[in-house]
């Protein structure tokens, strides 16, 4: 974890649900969706941005973060772990859930 850091493991989070009407890396079925962080995994450029062609695509952390497949599907067991960019997270204001 580095200094800059929003959300360090364990934080409980929650998706953006939003629809934009333009490429993002945050699944359909993950928007608007709790969490927990995992890890960091490291900064990269903001692919929503980089994909127009852009290149003023900014650079943020990106955070392994864990849901339960019931949460996203319906119906499951097991956990699935995404890969989400920091702009697509806030903190959890129902954590205690």
């Amino acid at each position: 974890m580095t200094d800059g850091d929003r959300f360090p493991p364990g934080t409980r989070v929650r998706t953006f649900p939003h629809d934009p009407p333009h490429h993002t890396r945050l699944p359909r079925y993950a928007r608007g969706k709790r969490g927990v962080v995992v890890e960091p995994e490291g900064p990269a450029e903001l692919a929503d941005i980089s994909a127009q062609g852009r290149g003023d695509a900014p650079v943020e952390q990106i955070y392994a973060v864990r849901f339960a497949a019931r949460d996203l599907w319906g119906e499951g067991d097991h956990h699935v772990v995404l890969d989400l960019w920091e702009s697509y997270l806030e903190e959890d204001p129902d954590r205690d859930r």
